[in-house]
């Protein structure tokens, strides 16, 4: 490889990556306008992967391989952070694909905005619109949330960035540490504690990745993404920022939602310290009720913004909006008064 130091490290960790993987490297190899490096780590694959790389290696000198025994994607993620050399670093999976103008956009943005410690892209679905709503819907979603404020103030939503789509700074890996390996999505756990420790991120309004939707991928059939493992991590961190926040200020904490679903995520919370005083809740069969010690109310008896600070834990994306709009419209302000948590 030259001497010349690459502007952008791309992170490809693989598992038996064929016959996607050709894809992949393609897409990186055909980036333009941007010196690059691409660290993949063979995560012990079974299949062509590790042959095909090396060969990939041999021809390409911007392509460095590394091959470690089977260890999951965190280990492979990890050990390919000790390798890349540049301080601007991008995400790419190995059975996706990305604008050729990519790495380049990405890396101009992060020039112009020193304050911004990681930057997205929008993606493509590209998968079964019909048979995986859910997952088009998100993606969807994760695309309306570009300015660094409205990827702060969802954070608790759903994971408001989408992993491959990723380029984030060096820096923000040696002051707020890598992957973490648990019971838990290690991207969202990831954004969740740098955006704790005050990273800025934001998205570019392009859509430059290809996003495929696998029914083996591994959001899909590993246990660290079940809605469970989400919820947990969101716990933790929500935990904490509620904590700092209504440190100076106290006011009770209600919660917009009192079916067994909102109840088990609120526990959660209460759980990490802290403590729920009411249920909000539209349904007239629980309004007026007393469920675990804590009354249930209809919306029109919340107090005001200076008497309380509201979680909406209701996960549907119509129904989000509704009660945002009727919080503002009584005052609330998100972040300051109230989050979405569903």
């Amino acid at each position: 490889m030259s001497e010349t130091r690459p502007a952008v490290s791309v992170l490809m960790p693989v598992y038996n990556g064929m016959p996607y993987l050709p894809e992949a490297v393609a897409a990186v190899q055909a980036q333009r306008d941007c010196a690059f490096e691409c660290v993949v780590v063979n995560d012990g694959s079974e299949d062509g992967t590790a042959a095909y790389l090396d060969q990939i290696a041999r021809e390409d000198p911007r392509f460095r391989v590394f091959h470690a025994p089977h260890g999951g994607i965190v280990a492979a993620l990890n050990l390919g952070l000790t390798h890349v050399r540049a301080d601007w670093i991008a995400r790419m999976d190995a059975d996706d694909q990305c604008a050729p103008d990519r790495l380049a956009r990405q890396a101009r943005f992060l020039q112009a905005h020193p304050e911004i410690g990681l930057v997205a892209a929008r993606v493509a679905y590209d998968g079964d619109a019909e048979r995986n709503r859910g997952f088009a819907l998100y993606v969807d979603w994760s695309n309306e949330l570009c300015e660094p404020e409205m990827i702060w103030l969802n954070r608790f939503v759903e994971s408001p960035l989408v992993h491959p789509s990723v380029m984030f700074r060096r820096d923000c890996v040696a002051r707020f540490g890598g992957y973490r390996d648990g019971a838990f999505p290690e991207d969202y756990e990831l954004w969740l504690r740098w955006l704790d420790a005050g990273v800025k991120m934001s998205k570019l309004p392009e859509v430059l990745v290809s996003w495929r939707e696998r029914e083996d991928r591994l959001t899909r059939v590993h246990e660290r993404y079940t809605d469970l493992a989400f919820y947990r991590a969101k716990a933790l961190y929500l935990q904490r920022f509620l904590s700092r926040h209504l440190k100076n200020k106290p006011r009770p904490i209600w919660v917009w939602g009192a079916g067994r679903t909102t109840r088990k995520r609120a526990k959660m919370l209460e759980e990490n310290g802290l403590t729920i005083a009411s249920y909000i809740d539209i349904n007239p069969k629980k309004i007026g009720q007393t469920i675990d010690e804590k009354p249930v109310v209809a919306p029109a008896a919340i107090p005001e913004p200076a008497r309380c600070f509201v979680l909406a834990y209701v996960g549907s994306r119509g129904a989000r909006e509704q009660i945002a709009a009727f919080l503002e419209e009584k005052g609330f302000r998100a972040g300051r008064d109230y989050l979405l948590a569903a």
